[in-house]
Order: C-alpha cells, then sequence, then structure tokens
C-alpha cells in the first residue's frame, strides 16, 4: 500500500513586505513598532537569509515569527554561469521553484544620466573624443568600480518580439515584488557590494515586459529605495512601448522614478510592427506623445533602444530616418545602439561591423547623442535578448 503524501505547508514570506506591512504585523502580536523596523533593516539591508539569524530581535521573538509559519523568503540563487569577460547570469529560484534569469555586468557601460553619460559607455561623436573619454572612463573606472544588474520582472514574455529568446517562452507568470527586489537584494549579497562606496546600476531589461507587471513593479522599486537604499537614479526601466504603462509612469513622483527606456528597434512603424508586433496596438507617433508627458529632472534623458537587426534595420538610410524621428521627439534623449545577439531558431543576422559603423557616422552626422553598448556575456547566454532560463552556460 503506497503511503499517502505529506503536504508541507510553505512558509510565508517576510521579504517583500514594506516597514508598514512589517508594522501591520507586529501590531497583531503587540510587539512594538521600533521591533518591525529591525525586521526591515536585516531583510534589506543586513541582507539576512533565516529569521534566526536576526541578532538584533529576541529569541523569543524569532520563535514567534518561525511559529506563525513565516520565513526570508528570499528567491535565492539556484545556478550560475560565469562569462569569460566578467559577466554572470544566474537562475533565480522563487518559491514555487520556478527561475528566472538575473545578470551581473561588473565595469558595465549601461550608464544612466547619473553617470553623466560618457563615464563607461562608447560616445558616438568623433574618433578622437571617443578615445579621449575612454581614457577618462579608464580612470574612472580604476578609482571607483561600477557595476550593473539585469532584472527580469515576468517569468517569460507575452509582448512576442521576434528578436528575442525571451519570448520563446511564452509568458508563464508575474513575478511578486518581492521576487523582483530578491533578485537585486541576491546579487547584491553575493557580490558583498557596500550601497554608498560600491556604484551599482539597475536596469529592468530582463525576462518579461515590466509595464505588463506595473503594480508590482513599482512596489518592488519601492522597497528598493525606501527599504534597501538604492536611489532610483541609478535604475533604469525598459519598455517595448506599453502605452498605460508609460502614462503611469508619467505620474509618478520624481523623487522614486528610474529613468525610462523605450526598446524601439526600428525608425518606422511598417518595420517596428514587422519586428514587434505590440507597435500595430500602440504605434511610434501614440508612444512619443505619452513619452512627451513625463516631467523630466534636470539634464533626464529618455533613452531609445535600437537593435541592429542585419539587412532589416541597420541601413544608412535607417539611422537617417531614426535620427528625423528622435529630433521631432520634443524632448531631451540619447539613443543606445545595440547589434543583435544571435539566439538558436531566430531567423536573424548580427549586423557587418561596417554596417554598424556606418549606423553610427550617420548618427553622428545628424548630431543625435547615441553610445554603443559593448556585448556581455554572449558565451553563457546572458545578452540582452538571450535570456531563456538555459542550463547552459
Amino acid at each position: 500500500m503506497t503511503a499517502p503524501l505529506i503536504q508541507i505547508e510553505a512558509k510565508k514570506p517576510l521579504f517583500g513586505m514594506d516597514r508598514a506591512a512589517l508594522r501591520a504585523l507586529f501590531a497583531g502580536w503587540n510587539e512594538p513598532a521600533w521591533r518591525a523596523n529591525q525586521l526591515a533593516q536585516a531583510l534589506y539591508q543586513q541582507r539576512v537569509e533565516e529569521v534566526s539569524s536576526i541578532s538584533t530581535l529576541s529569541l523569543a521573538l524569532r520563535e514567534k515569527i518561525a511559529s506563525a509559519g513565516y520565513a526570508v523568503g528570499r528567491p535565492r540563487i539556484q545556478q550560475f554561469f560565469s562569462s569569460v569577460d566578467g559577466t554572470e547570469r544566474y537562475l533565480v529560484e522563487c518559491a514555487d521553484g520556478r527561475t528566472v534569469e538575473t545578470v551581473w555586468m561588473p565595469d558595465s557601460d549601461e550608464a544612466t544620466d547619473a553617470d553623466e553619460d560618457a563615464d563607461g559607455a562608447e560616445e558616438l561623436t568623433s574618433s578622437s573624443q571617443s578615445q579621449e573619454k575612454s581614457t577618462q572612463s579608464q580612470e574612472k573606472k580604476e578609482k571607483n568600480q561600477r557595476a550593473t544588474i539585469c532584472v527580469s520582472s515576468q517569468i517569460g514574455c507575452a509582448v512576442n518580439c521576434q528578436f528575442c529568446l525571451t519570448a520563446r517562452l511564452g509568458f508563464e507568470r508575474d513575478l511578486t515584488p518581492g521576487e523582483i527586489a530578491g533578485q537585486v537584494l541576491a546579487v547584491l549579497a553575493r557580490h558583498r557590494v557596500e550601497l554608498g562606496r560600491d556604484r551599482v546600476n539597475l536596469v529592468f531589461m530582463g525576462m518579461g515586459e515590466p509595464f505588463l507587471n506595473y503594480a508590482n513593479l513599482r512596489a518592488a522599486i519601492h522597497l528598493l529605495v525606501e527599504e534597501a537604499g538604492l536611489s532610483p537614479r541609478r535604475m533604469t526601466v525598459s519598455t517595448s512601448g506599453i502605452l498605460p504603462g508609460i502614462e503611469q509612469f508619467a505620474a509618478e513622483p520624481t523623487d522614486l522614478r528610474p529613468h525610462l527606456a523605450l526598446s524601439l528597434n526600428a525608425p518606422n512603424d511598417r518595420i517596428r510592427a514587422a519586428v514587434m508586433p505590440i507597435d500595430r496596438k500602440w504605434p511610434i507617433d501614440q508612444l512619443m506623445a505619452a513619452l512627451r508627458r513625463i516631467p523630466l529632472r534636470a539634464k533626464e534623458r529618455i533613452t531609445f533602444e535600437y537593435v541592429l537587426l542585419g539587412g532589416v534595420t541597420d541601413r544608412v538610410e535607417d539611422a537617417r530616418e531614426l535620427a528625423r524621428l528622435v529630433r521631432r521627439a520634443g524632448f531631451p534623449a540619447k539613443v543606445n545602439l545595440i547589434a543583435w545577439n544571435a539566439g538558436p531558431g531566430i531567423a536573424y543576422a548580427s549586423p557587418a561591423p561596417e554596417s554598424v559603423e556606418n549606423f553610427k557616422n550617420a548618427l553622428i552626422g545628424q548630431g543625435i547623442a547615441a553610445y554603443l553598448r559593448r556585448p556581455r556575456g554572449r558565451d553563457i547566454y546572458a545578452a540582452c535578448g538571450q535570456l531563456k532560463r538555459t542550463v547552459e552556460g
């Protein structure tokens, strides 16, 4: 006779609860609010992984938390893969056993406006200026290292961009605020990052469309800013062009709002709709109108992400049309150029080096602020558009 399966009740995660929620929990146990503050500090600043490790709480209170069925519950790194360029890709495990991908890029060129843009990225101006800025960038890196964490917002993706491996997974589910913020804290803990000394940028450009999980993304950002102490000025959220999300984003208070990047990837709706079907619902003109309503901070710019697909979006005439589009935008903007990263089963080609150079020069000639993003972690499927929950590496 087969023994019946024993159902083990999952622990309730504390990680993902903000200070107000923790205070409400403790109030139900007749504990003072300052105890909840201690717990919040342990979760988000000290980055503890076990309730038993929270030495600022009494043993009796830790036992009360555990007996009530609570655990820290922060997502954990299940596997990691290391690239020859220092990039690391992680499979981060959620409470239900599913995994999502997160990427650590040391000395990354994912500069934000807080980094004065040219620090760590190659500005496309002239060859002499580029060489000078590269030297200045290297001098800065020797004094002050920087890294970028690429964060996922969903398991899989529903947007179906034709050049992206994540789209092949389809959509599985949204990540919770704790699962989004937990990726960041797990990686910070792994690398023993000290906020205030180390410079870390966050880019919400991993698996999923952030603005299709807007409420949870917003809550995660608030956890990272208000509880963990990260700066929203070192965060960038990338959207494929979800109009309602852009409108919500425009209404956020500037002291809690990250920067915004629009994944444009084509100079017009005809080409964009072919590579990004979402354009058929919200075309470029509608997106531009929504972007104009975002109240930008001093020196802040909207970023246009542009993937160069060989023979499709990398022609000189595409660059000239893109330049006209950016000039007509009516707000401060810059362009991040990304040479397409190949993926199995996707019928596109990487652009030839001369095509990238010609595209760059065409933008330079039109006076567009543009940056060429170096590919990172291609050998471990960690580069832009390659995240697919693979165990290869």
